[in-house]
């Protein structure tokens, strides 16, 4: 079995993911609300409401308390002198490897959340598409941008 990349997120970023999780249970809530108030209006049968509150009831439970717990867990990653090594997922695990010179371009951004928290999001484009190490400090992701960026440019020149 190959050796697990070593870096993990930040512990915030845990934290982050609950709160989106919140967002999008609070629309399922309302959604499952709503019905419930279709179905007292309408006379329709009771079990509609009760099967909608019950998947509202679940999606909260896992993407409030389970998923960003297990994402955070499984989340790794390494910045080698000639490649960028990935492993997420949660049910089936990815593992990535990405060579230093097929990095075309790199990137950090923050939205709202990941501001509030002082996270950002590392943002690396090839050839073959986008990746990302999502939620790490501030400085750690510079650091890691610079570093990618100064790895990616030697690459290119021992080309």
């Amino acid at each position: 079995m190959p050796k697990v990349p070593s870096k993990r997120l930040d512990d915030r970023a845990s934290k982050v993911w609950r709160i989106g999780g919140m967002m999008h249970s609070a629309l399922i809530c309302i959604i499952a609300a709503g019905l419930t108030v279709l179905t007292v209006i309408f006379d329709l049968p009771w079990y509609l409401p009760t099967i909608a509150i019950a998947i509202a009831v679940l999606y909260t439970a896992y993407f409030v308390f389970i998923y960003p717990m297990l994402r955070w867990s499984r989340w790794r990653y390494d910045i080698h002198e000639h490649e960028i090594e990935l492993m997420y997922g949660v049910i089936f695990i990815t593992r990535t490897i990405i060579p230093m010179v097929r990095v075309q371009h790199v990137d950090t951004m923050q939205g709202p959340l990941l501001r509030r928290y002082h996270l950002a999001t590392i943002t690396f484009s090839t050839a073959a598409g986008n990746h990302e190490i999502p939620a790490l400090a501030l400085d750690t992701a510079d650091g890691a941008r610079e570093r990618i960026a100064e790895l990616a440019r030697v690459s290119r020149e021992d080309v």
